[in-house]
């Protein structure tokens, strides 16, 4: 059936989306919702009047999943409410379990991550009662010349992809087998969006890619990317995520370094401290490689904000290990971390090859022992900053707090301080008077 066919057909069709896991999945649903506008449907975020209701979904945890599933049965209440209502699961989840979702006989359409082209047509062949199923994966697919559709409701920042698909493959990981191979998009499309974006009166831009440090078009490498986005204008704000330690390069660092308007944070995930663990997990770097390039990075950007990630629990893992995490926590001192007990993904290498050994209860007593650690550390990090000035880029009304705003530094921290005449993207600079583990306390110098 032919485009123009298919967009006179979905007319008045109204799509709602829910958005789960990373910041590359909300990337995702802008990219599905500029698809979708193209053949003629409209976004509602009122899943009451939606024609079709979709989730975008994550499987790097179980539980990730298990939200689904109870998702799905909500979607059912109104689709029993209202004839013709349809239910589609995109992304990993999609990828992951295919046929499965289909066999509920609750899900209509399942798009995997480089299907959302073929939407439309899934779509239109679900209303005449046949449901659809689309889980290729593309050595080839960026959406490249996809303008997506913002859903950033402050429209400060926005996501950007610079590539799709990871070729680590860490044994833990369900990525390689949700989202295909590596491949990086053409910088130039990518400086096109970074550029409309800023037109739109958008402040700050962050690259994605499951691991940015690996980008590479051509003669494009990671460094020279960021070097030609932060070139569009000094207003635009740089992030970037997400890297990896065995890639980070000298070059990245020093072109931070260079340009103030790239944001002085990295979020770099650790997973463990322990050698033994992380060769089980495939990360290709020690312990030591790691804090050697966390030393560089803060030899060359002193007050660079580091986040990171780890999983507590993992395959065989023991109370040494456990102390291992915890000595590099306490050496490191991170602003924030992602923690979490492991989970095992059905088809991973851990999944085959290591039995899920370390007892539950075990498992979350050493997550609460990280989780309370990096309190301490936070609150450390965030301490130092008492007494300084920062420039931060407003995002909006503090939630506690009407006549306050909030927005973060350079690093990556949150600032709140009393405003009621500054809005969402102005740049302000304020003093650093008090903190929290997770906010600085500030004033309006």
């Amino acid at each position: 059936m032919e485009p123009e066919t298919l967009k006179g057909r979905a007319k008045g069709m109204k799509v709602y989306i829910e958005t789960y896991g990373c910041q590359m999945n909300v990337n995702d649903t802008e990219v599905v919702f500029s698809i979708l506008a193209g053949h003629g449907y409209q976004r509602t975020e009122d899943i009451a009047q939606a024609d079709l209701i979709m989730a975008n979904t994550c499987s790097v945890r179980d539980n990730a999943e298990q939200r689904i599933w109870g998702r799905i049965d909500q979607f059912m209440i109104q689709k029993k409410a209202r004839e013709g209502v349809l239910i589609g699961i995109l992304g990993c989840m999609a990828e992951r379990l295919k046929d499965a979702l289909l066999d509920t006989g609750k899900v209509d359409i399942v798009a995997g991550p480089d299907a959302y082209r073929s939407l439309p047509q899934l779509i239109d062949a679900a209303r005449e009662g046949h449901p659809q199923m689309n889980v290729l994966l593309s050595r080839e697919e960026t959406y490249g010349d996809i303008s997506p559709v913002r859903i950033d409701k402050n429209g400060v920042s926005a996501f950007i992809s610079i590539m799709r698909g990871c070729n680590n493959v860490c044994s833990y990981c369900v990525v390689p087998y949700t989202r295909g191979a590596e491949r990086s998009r053409d910088p130039h499309t990518i400086v096109r969006e970074a550029c409309e974006v800023f037109a739109a009166g958008y402040k700050e831009v962050t690259l994605l890619g499951q691991n940015v440090d690996s980008y590479k078009y051509e003669d494009t490498d990671f460094a020279k990317l960021l070097s030609m986005v932060a070139g569009i204008n000094p207003q635009l704000r740089v992030r970037f995520s997400t890297s990896n330690p065995q890639d980070i390069s000298d070059d990245v660092i020093y072109t931070m370094a260079r340009y103030p308007n790239i944001c002085k944070h990295i979020h770099l995930p650790v997973q463990s401290g322990s050698d033994r663990i992380l060769q089980k997990m495939r990360r290709r770097y020690t312990r030591e490689w790691y804090l050697q390039r966390v030393a560089f990075i803060r030899s060359v950007i002193p007050d660079c904000g580091l986040t990171t990630d780890v999983i507590a629990g993992f395959c065989s893992e023991t109370e040494e290990d456990h102390l291992q995490t915890l000595s590099l926590f306490e050496e490191v001192v991170f602003d924030a971390a992602f923690m979490f007990y492991y989970s095992e993904r059905p088809g991973t290498i851990a999944a085959r090859n290591y039995p899920d050994d370390v007892p539950l209860d075990v498992k979350t007593r050493r997550l609460n022992e990280i989780i309370a650690l990096q309190g301490k550390m936070s609150l450390k990090s965030y301490s130092a900053d008492v007494g300084r000035t920062f420039e931060v880029l407003v995002e909006g009304p503090s939630k506690k707090n009407p006549d306050e705003l909030c927005g973060r530094a350079s690093n990556n921290k949150m600032c709140v301080f009393p405003d009621t005449v500054h809005k969402a993207g102005d740049y302000v600079t304020v003093k650093v008077l008090s903190c929290t583990p997770a906010t600085l306390i500030c004033e309006l110098v």
